[in-house]
C-alpha cells in the first residue's frame, strides 16, 4: 500500500501519524513538506497537487487537518483523476475559525498591518501569517468533494469541530463520516485508519 500523506499545520513531515503508518500498518508513505511554499491554505493546496501529479502509482492520500483541507481542495482540481481520500479531523471551515480566534479587532489590525504573529507549537516559534491567509482560507474552507472520501472526526475536537465534518458528510453523498471519542489530534483513535481505508477502497 502507497500512501500520500499531508500533515497538518503545526505538522510535519515525520510526525505521529505518518510514524505510526509506516510502523503499525507497513504502509510505504511519500509524506509532503507542506510549508514548502508558504502557510496559506492556497499554497499548500499547490503543493498537494504538485505531489499527486509526480505519483501516479499512489493508492491513496490521507491528510489530517489543515493537510485535509489541503487535499480536499486539490482533488476538487483533479475530477477526473481516480483518487481515493481519508481525511482526519479535517480543517473545514477554516476561515471562521481564524476569524473568530482573532475577533473583529484583531482581523481589521491584520488586514491593516498584513501580518499576525501565531506561535507554531511544532517549530516551536512565532511566525508571520499574511492577511492572505484569511483571504485564501476564505475562498476554500469549503471546498467539493467530488471522489470517494471517507473522513475520521473526533466529537470531543477542540480545535476544528466535529459539526463542520457532520455539514460536509451530510450534503455530499461521496463522504462517509467516522465519528470517534477523542479530541483533534486523534491520538487514540489511529487504529480507524485502516478501517477507513477499507471503506474507501471499496467504494466506486
Amino acid at each position: 500500500m502507497k500512501i500520500l500523506w499531508a500533515h497538518g499545520l503545526e505538522g510535519s513531515t515525520n510526525g505521529s501519524k505518518p510514524t505510526w503508518i509506516k510502523e503499525n500498518l507497513g504502509w510505504d508513505v511519500v509524506s509532503i513538506d507542506m510549508s514548502e511554499r508558504g502557510w496559506t491554505i492556497g499554497e499548500q493546496t499547490a503543493v498537494v497537487l504538485d505531489k499527486i501529479l509526480e505519483n501516479e502509482e499512489i493508492d491513496l492520500i490521507i491528510g489530517s487537518s489543515y493537510g485535509g483541507l489541503a487535499i480536499a481542495n486539490a482533488a476538487n482540481k483533479l475530477i477526473r483523476r481516480d483518487l481515493k481520500i481519508v481525511l482526519m479531523a479535517p480543517a473545514f471551515g477554516l476561515a471562521e475559525n481564524f476569524e473568530k480566534i482573532a475577533g473583529l479587532d484583531g482581523l481589521n489590525e491584520w488586514e491593516n498591518s498584513g501580518f499576525r504573529p501565531y506561535f507554531h507549537h511544532g517549530l516551536n516559534k512565532e511566525i508571520q501569517l499574511s492577511w492572505n491567509f484569511i483571504v485564501s482560507a476564505r475562498k476554500m474552507s469549503w471546498p467539493e468533494i467530488n471522489h470517494p472520501t471517507v473522513i475520521i472526526h473526533g466529537i470531543s475536537d477542540e480545535i476544528v469541530s466535529i459539526e463542520s465534518s457532520r455539514k460536509v458528510a451530510e450534503s455530499n453523498s461521496n463522504v462517509e463520516l467516522i465519528e470517534v471519542e477523542d479530541g483533534h489530534r486523534l491520538g487514540d483513535s489511529l487504529h480507524f485508519i485502516p478501517i477507513a481505508v477499507k471503506k474507501v477502497l471499496s467504494k466506486e
